[in-house]
């Protein structure tokens, strides 16, 4: 849920967007204010998540505010004057909403907030829980299951009905198939980079023609065809020259 506050010196215009907000499932109204005061007010007490804010108003401007609250909160911006746009963008609110503004406008909007929170929580999840995370796995002897944390796996080696996963200088056999493992592990941290391999990316220390170098590993890992454009592409922000 995205906690709102509305602000604007004009009840009518807080009415409209009260309305939507009541439409839209995702949003939840905090509190709507005619007064700037209260707004920062209610900014420094609660935690808002996203600010509908008109521009001209009186004692303190809705860009005033939008400077003061620069990345604790996303904004919307909120007016019947065009010309404010570009000053706008500079504060990097999300969106500029021009008055009288149609449902479908908002709707776009907001979408934009939700995507931006969606993708800013599973990152955040995905780099505060890597360390703890774990799997459990069906080892070849019966009954057995062992419990790898994935901070501790260096590679993967498909071979056919199981797998061997290699972790904190041990290798274990497992149950499993690639598919499957590829799919369970978090992306952002395991890259296939061959039919037969899966490669913790954190133990990446360098890359020799087609073969992949790990810290510590000296089985020779390759990289095949197949997988080569999408390893580079999850590489590319790292490259330099």
């Amino acid at each position: 849920m995205i906690n709102c506050l509305v602000v604007d010196d004009e009840q009518h215009a807080i009415d409209v967007l009260v309305h939507y907000i009541s439409q839209t499932p995702y949003l939840h109204l905090v509190k709507s204010t005619t007064s700037p005061i209260e707004a920062m007010q209610i900014l420094n007490m609660q935690k808002i998540d996203l600010v509908f804010l008109d521009i001209q108003m009186p004692e303190i401007s809705g860009l005033d505010i939008a400077r003061t609250i620069q990345g604790k909160s996303k904004v919307i911006m909120t007016t019947a004057y065009s010309e404010f746009a570009a000053e706008g963008f500079d504060l990097e609110v999300v969106d500029y909403l021009l008055k009288p503004i149609p449902m479908p406008r908002f709707f776009r909007a907001v979408q934009r907030v939700l995507n931006m929170i969606t993708t800013s929580v599973t990152i955040s999840r995905q780099e505060e829980t890597i360390d703890d995370d774990y799997i459990f796995v069906k080892t070849e002897f019966k009954g057995k299951m062992l419990k790898i944390n994935l901070k501790e796996i260096e590679y993967i080696e498909g071979m056919k009905n199981y797998v061997a996963i290699y972790h904190a200088g041990q290798k274990t056999m497992a149950l499993l198939n690639m598919k499957d493992l590829e799919e369970r592990l978090p992306k952002k941290y395991f890259f296939r980079v061959h039919k037969s391999y899966i490669v913790s990316v954190n133990k990446i220390t360098a890359v020799e023609g087609n073969q992949i170098v790990l810290k510590n590993v000296k089985a020779e890992i390759l990289l095949g065809e197949t997988y080569k454009s999408g390893f580079f592409d999850l590489m590319k922000h790292k490259l330099m020259g």
